[in-house]
């Protein structure tokens, strides 16, 4: 076994990584689950990698084509919610969110500037509290370096999954 997949085995034991989750060939360091199902709504937004970034905190990452662009060549807002959106289910699991079946009961975006194609967007995500039923998080993306998106948003926890999933 190399180094890196020991390093990666050993990261994954220690922190709360989503199901499926396995270390990203392109990006050492970072994992993904591959390339979401062909046709389906995540797979519009792109491979979507994850990593934990120390006690309570995750980064999650995305590589914006032109696919994902308004009509003023920036990222389409639609595009950088469900970007968040799966930044709070992937990250919340690195940062420590407690396992289980969680959607999403609000998510609130402040769009600080315009995100571009070809630059990735990395989101900060941290865990600011878990209580049996919910997982309150918040966090910041950026591209290049600067921030370009502030976000805080809510997961809820339920007994249950849709029997369709």
């Amino acid at each position: 076994m190399s180094e890196q997949h020991e390093a990666s085995s050993e990261l994954m034991e220690d922190v709360g990584l989503p199901v499926g989750a396995t270390p990203d060939a392109e990006h050492e360091g970072w994992f993904s689950w591959g390339d979401f199902p062909r046709g389906s709504f995540a797979a519009a937004t792109g491979r979507l990698l994850f990593r934990p970034d120390g006690e309570g905190r995750a980064r999650t990452r995305i590589f914006p084509t032109d696919q994902l662009t308004n009509m003023g060549g920036s990222i389409h807002g639609g595009a950088v919610m469900s970007f968040i959106d799966m930044s709070l289910f992937a990250g919340g699991l690195c940062a420590g969110m407690q396992r289980g079946h969680y959607v999403t009961l609000d998510l609130t975006t402040h769009f600080l500037a315009r995100g571009r194609p070809g630059p990735p967007l990395e989101a900060e995500v941290e865990l600011v509290r878990q209580t049996r039923s919910l997982a309150f998080m918040q966090g910041v993306v950026r591209q290049d370096g600067e921030p370009c998106y502030s976000f805080a948003g809510t997961l809820k926890r339920i007994r249950e999954r849709n029997p369709s999933a």
